[in-house]
């Protein structure tokens, strides 16, 4: 007779063959395990690098829109500059003395220039625009240009004493230097 327990393991065998080649074909649990978590790893590691330069990108965009703001209007002030200077120059075309003797009328259109020149610079400084006033200072190449020098012995070297054209900046850059005359000579100055 035949034994039921061999003859249900050879009938399993029949009706499903190469069962034992699909068993030694699954991969092994651990390298399943392990291949994911790699996967998982390098997903975290690119969602990560994502999301810091999305962060960078808010970062520049938001300073870059703050330069726009403060240094969008720099090449129209340094064209204005020529506009101020034209008023300054109006104004000092005019002696003090003759002010003094002159017809009311006079008096009034040059009263009307310098008003409008504190006007138009009073604007500009809305703006951001500010004048550098070096005159007594310590020349800085980064704020000012040296145009020539005054042989003083009462001043130490390198002060600015004499402003030729006055300089103005935008934020914390220089929209045009002021164009100075520096003292040679003197004492030298202890730092």
């Amino acid at each position: 007779m035949n034994d039921p327990k061999s003859e249900y393991s050879r009938t399993q065998a029949e009706a499903a063959p190469g069962a034992e080649e699909q068993a030694a074909a699954q991969p092994d649990p651990f390298k399943v395990l392990e291949s994911l978590q790699a996967e998982n790893t390098d997903l975290k590691d690119k969602v990560l690098r994502t999301l810091a330069d999305m962060e960078n990108l808010r970062r520049r965009t938001e300073r870059e829109v703050s330069d726009a703001k403060i240094y969008g209007v720099a090449s129209f002030a340094r064209d204005m500059l020529t506009f101020a200077d034209n008023l300054r120059r109006a104004v000092e075309a005019v002696p003090a003395n003759l002010r003094e003797v002159a017809d009311p009328a006079l008096k009034t259109f040059v009263d009307g220039i310098e008003l409008t020149e504190r006007d138009f610079l009073s604007r500009l400084t809305r703006f951001g625009v500010k004048k550098i006033d070096p005159l007594g200072k310590k020349f800085d190449p980064n704020f000012q240009e040296a145009l020539f020098e005054i042989p003083d012995e009462t001043v130490p070297p390198g002060t600015v004493l004499q402003v030729v054209e006055q300089g103005f900046s935008i934020g914390d850059r220089v929209l045009r230097p002021a164009k100075v005359g520096v003292s040679r000579g003197g004492p030298k100055t202890v730092n």
